[in-house]
C-alpha cells in the first residue's frame, strides 16, 4: 500500500511543478504578449495595463450590451428567438463600444504605436 501511495505522488508531482508562462500569468494571448515583448523596455508594462484594460472594456461591454438587448426585446414584447437576437445583438455591439472606449488617450496613443 505504501508503494501505490508513492507511486501515485510521484505521478502526480510533475503537472503540478510546471509553471505558468508569463502570457498565462498575465492574462493576455500570446500575440497580444509578442507585442509587448516587441515594445521597448520602458513601455512594456504600461502596454500590457493597456491591452488588459481594452480586454476587460469588451468584456464588460458584451455583459452589458447583452443584458440591454435581452431587456429591449422583452419590453418589445418579442418571442424567445427575437430576444435572444436582439441580446446577441447588444452583446455585439457592447464587445466592440466597450473595447473603443475602455482607454484614455495615453493608452490610446501606447496602443496605435505599438501594433
Amino acid at each position: 500500500m505504501r508503494k501505490l501511495a508513492t507511486v501515485a505522488l510521484l505521478l502526480a508531482l510533475p503537472p503540478l511543478m510546471t509553471v505558468p508562462t508569463t502570457a498565462m500569468a498575465s492574462g493576455l494571448s500570446e500575440k497580444d504578449q509578442a507585442r509587448v515583448d516587441r515594445a521597448p523596455r520602458r513601455d512594456r508594462d504600461a502596454l500590457a495595463e493597456c491591452l488588459r484594460k481594452k480586454k476587460k472594456g469588451g468584456k464588460t461591454g458584451a455583459i452589458a450590451g447583452a443584458a440591454g438587448g435581452a431587456g429591449i426585446g422583452l419590453i418589445a414584447g418579442g418571442n424567445l428567438g427575437e430576444t435572444a437576437l436582439a441580446a446577441g445583438g447588444g452583446a455585439l455591439a457592447g464587445h466592440l463600444i466597450g473595447k473603443g472606449t475602455s482607454t484614455n488617450s495615453t493608452c490610446d496613443a501606447l496602443l496605435k504605436r505599438y501594433k
